[in-house]
């Protein structure tokens, strides 16, 4: 008899620690327990030690800080009817624990199946130049339809970013075809006005020797020691009259 009151002495103590070890919790700062009495939702509870009624209580824990989930690849025909393979990152946090258990049976999967579906939306609706060069505006538009939708979960998506756009390999080489197209354009752009600016500076230049006189025979003097200096070999050239008329009219004062 003595035994066997001891077994159940034992049995119950064994009993008593392991229930004073499940009402008792420890909540980190960045977490939540979320507690229901006898099925009923009571509310949240922590940070920090956190007392529950054994077997009358059930506690979930809910983490609140921010969760950086991969979208998968998607398969999206684009607005001017171009198959790409888009995917994407989204940043998000619980702001209402409560909401997350209640309202939803797993909030990150739910999270995620919104994301995939939302990113075929709207990505479908722009074109792909759109797609190629607007990325911070679809970024701004996804975040704003997936926090709506998230919303009524306690869930806040802060961020939504589209990380590789994956294209064709026809699609790839129209898009580097028109990339060298451009480039050509621009560089014909640049030779022209280029051309323009130094006819512009020759006719000033034709003007000014024209107004006077002097400046075209000292020209004529430079471009004759340009060529004597860059060839040894005798060059035979005409000199103007011009260029002779103040020596003959110096040598007839002389006489």
């Amino acid at each position: 008899m003595i035994g066997f009151l001891g077994s159940l002495a034992f049995f119950l103590v064994f009993i008593l620690v392991i229930a004073l070890a499940n009402a008792i919790r420890v909540v980190r700062e960045y977490e939540r327990l979320v507690v229901f009495r006898l099925g009923r939702l009571v509310g949240e509870r922590g940070p920090g030690l956190v007392l529950l009624i054994p077997i009358v209580d059930r506690a979930v824990k809910v983490g609140l800080r921010t969760v950086a989930m991969d979208v998968p690849p998607q398969d999206i025909i684009t607005k001017d009817n171009v198959t790409v393979k888009v995917n994407a990152v989204i940043y998000f946090r619980v702001v209402a624990s409560q909401q997350a258990v209640v309202e939803v049976e797993n909030y990150l999967y739910a999270t995620s199946q919104i994301a995939q579906t939302t990113l075929r939306s709207i990505l479908g609706q722009a074109e792909l130049d759109e797609l190629l060069a607007e990325r911070e505006k679809l970024n701004q538009a996804l975040q704003q339809v997936i926090d709506r939708q998230t919303e009524p979960w306690g869930v806040k998506v802060t961020t939504v970013e589209v990380k590789n756009v994956d294209l064709p390999q026809e699609m790839q080489r129209a898009i580097a075809r028109q990339a060298e197209a451009e480039r050509e354009r621009r560089a014909k752009v640049i030779n022209a006005e280029g051309e323009y600016q130094a006819s512009a500076r020759l006719a000033e230049a034709a003007a000014i020797i024209g107004r006077e006189p002097a400046a075209l025979q000292l020209r004529y003097l430079q471009t004759l020691a340009e060529i004597a200096t860059e060839n040894n070999s005798t060059t035979i050239f005409p000199v103007p009259v011009d260029f002779l008329r103040a020596f003959m009219s110096s040598a007839e004062r002389g006489k």
